[in-house]
């Protein structure tokens, strides 16, 4: 099942707190000289225009990267990923949004390498396009689950992983915990990042659970809901799980998840910021 295209969905609430936090991930990555690998195992196109019609369509940047535009927080976290954004518009006003793979570029170095896998075949074509141009970089049309597992332990012995699947399958949910489990095991100090939506709580208690069971270690889970948990079909929240994370990202998001509920959620919204496994 390939239909899902996150052009519909750049720039919006999940896409704020996933970039945020794969900012604040990468930014202290490469503070080292050491060489970093970084493995994107659902990479999408890669960056987005936002007059284009699949944005303007459903228009989900205006609840998330246009609320923002403007704003200016006393949390740099919050003020660094505004930034960020702001780099990839020229005129300064929001007509573009970078996915992960741009974002991740852009803290990328000349000793580091990137992975991006994609299955799509529209937006492997625009992901190659967007990320040509690269020595270190490799773009590859093949199941991205597979691809990240295949690639450990890394030769440069650091490695930072996105895993950002549609969980179009239900079974994602499910395979996604199986993965990372097979990777934990190759490379046990990885920093690994989970992206997950809320639309069935259950789904998310049990994806929990089983890291939980797992035996890995020092685990946080960062959640943004922009509304109260429903049964109605839709998104109400989104998470990032990040496995042996930088020692300050539980500190920054303490700070930046109670503003970003303000600006972004309704009445009902709410955030989690917790330690699910202790170091």
């Amino acid at each position: 099942m390939l239909s899902y295209r996150h052009s519909f969905h750049a720039g919006n609430p999940a896409d704020v707190l996933k970039h945020l936090v794969l900012a604040q991930v990468l930014s202290y990555q490469t503070i080292k000289d050491k060489p970093l690998d970084y493995i994107d195992t659902h990479s999408g196109a890669g960056f987005f225009e936002l007059d284009a019609a699949d944005a303007q369509k459903t228009q989900e940047y205006k609840e998330g990267i246009e609320k923002l535009w403007h704003h200016n927080s006393e949390q740099s976290a919050l003020n660094e990923y505004i930034e960020l954004i702001k780099s990839f518009n020229d005129n300064r006003e929001l007509a573009f949004y970078p996915g992960s793979p741009k974002i991740a570029e852009h803290f990328l170095r000349r000793q580091d390498k990137g992975w991006f896998f994609e299955l799509h075949p529209r937006d492997l074509t625009l992901l190659e396009q967007n990320m040509q141009g690269k020595r270190s970089i490799r773009v590859r049309g093949e199941n991205g689950f597979a691809g990240l597992v295949g690639l450990l332990p890394p030769a440069s012995r650091r490695a930072c992983v996105l895993i950002d699947p549609p969980y179009e399958i239900k079974d994602d949910y499910e395979t996604v915990v199986n993965t990372i489990v097979k990777a934990y095991q190759r490379f046990a100090t990885g920093t690994y990042m989970i992206w997950y939506p809320v639309v069935d709580r259950e789904r998310i208690d049990a994806m929990e659970q089983g890291l939980v069971a797992s035996g890995i270690r020092n685990i946080q889970l960062f959640e943004l809901a922009t509304t109260a948990d429903t049964e109605v079909h839709g998104m109400t929240a989104s998470g990032m799980i990040v496995i042996n994370p930088p020692w300050k990202l539980k500190q920054a998001m303490d700070d930046v998840l109670p503003e970003l509920v303000s600006i972004l959620s309704d009445n009902s919204g709410f955030y989690r910021s917790e330690q699910l496994v202790a170091e």
